[in-house]
């Protein structure tokens, strides 16, 4: 059970930030501010209300049942809504429950993608492809934005690596269970005898971190510039544009060469690395606050094999729910996302909810 008296906080807030945001006496900072947290509270305060007259509401019709002199029809009737009420408040707890768990800051924040072809050689790479293009799909769907950062293709057309920017609302929070070994099972082009091959890529998907979230030092950065290199080695730029940025305390490198300008590589170069900072701060808070739990679903391991693509069979598995869906060139094509996604989020939310239990 949720303590009433937490729930009756929650009321109380609510109750609160009404008057406040109703006064007009708020400063404009803080009126977005409690702007926000009051809509927040309008999405559960209804069931919070419910929660705390449940016991209440159960006395009234346990005071029918109890009445040896009630009608039978009555009594029935009394049965029927005693059971209703009940069922009702599991739900209302349930969702109570979710609303309480600790908050992840990053959810409501934009996203960078990395996607880097795995085993397989060529066919990993056209794997790699084949993902983004159904993240890409995926993203024109919901209306965001999508942003290349940097591309590196490979001989037979495919992807060995590409880095992108993700915008919109709540990407991290779709996209943060993409993060890990994703599985290709199929025959490739070149394959004269039909069998099936098994190639792989690695998705990792981190929160996009702005300067408010974490600051670096300069003094902790060695900035190197060359020149950019194009297929074979080649140089494509007379000049030294290309950047690579090293973050001295984590060892975290991060190259970037795909614009002409210098400026501009060591924006996006930044960006990156900025994010994997981020990343590596939040692992490290979620591993202490968290190392007696057994969280599948929200690791975030990239080693970890996540999901199968099995063309020969038409299926998409994903590992971690045991869920799988025939549909594959349906999910490829960004149509079915949302139904892992919907399945992987509640998976999650019922780990969090039976830690807490």
């Amino acid at each position: 059970m949720i303590p009433v008296k937490t729930v009756n906080g929650l009321i109380n807030k609510h109750a609160l930030l009404e008057r406040e945001l109703s006064s007009g006496e708020i400063d404009k900072n803080s009126f977005a501010e409690k702007s926000k947290e009051y809509a927040d509270l309008n999405e559960i305060i209804k069931i919070a209300k419910f929660y705390i007259s449940f016991e209440k509401d159960k006395k009234e019709i346990q005071t029918i049942l109890e009445d040896k002199d009630s009608d039978p029809d009555m009594v029935k009737m009394a049965e029927t809504e005693l059971n209703k009420l009940e069922i009702q408040n599991e739900k209302n707890e349930k969702k109570l429950k979710l609303f309480l768990l600790p908050k992840d800051e990053a959810d409501k924040k934009n996203a960078i993608i990395e996607i880097r072809a795995g085993t397989g050689g060529l066919e990993a790479s056209l794997f790699a492809s084949d993902l983004f293009k159904m993240y890409e799909k995926v993203s024109n769907k919901k209306k965001w934005s999508l942003e290349l950062i940097s591309i590196s293709r490979s001989e037979a057309g495919g992807l060995k690596e590409v880095i992108a920017s993700i915008k919109g609302n709540n990407i991290y929070s779709t996209l943060k269970y993409e993060s890990g070994v994703h599985r290709v099972q199929r025959v490739p082009d070149t394959e004269t005898q039909g069998r099936v091959h098994t190639s792989a890529a690695t998705v990792a998907v981190l929160p996009e971190a702005e300067e408010v979230d974490l600051k670096i030092n300069e003094s902790d950065l060695r900035i190197d510039v060359f020149r950019a290199g194009g297929p074979g080695g080649q140089s494509v730029n007379t000049t030294d544009s290309a950047v690579r940025i090293t973050h001295i305390p984590t060892g975290i490198s991060v190259s970037q060469q795909d614009e002409k300008s210098q400026h501009k590589n060591k924006a996006k170069g930044m960006k990156i690395l900025r994010a994997r900072l981020y990343e590596l701060e939040r692992s490290r808070i979620e591993s202490e606050r968290s190392k007696d739990r057994k969280n599948k679903i929200g690791s975030g391991d990239r080693s970890e094999r996540i999901r199968t693509y099995n063309f020969p069979q038409g299926r998409v598995t994903d590992h971690r729910i045991n869920l799988t869906l025939h549909k594959l060139n349906e999910f490829l094509e960004g149509e079915i996302f949302d139904e892992m996604i919907e399945a992987l989020t509640l998976q999650a939310q019922e780990e969090s909810l039976n830690f807490l239990n």
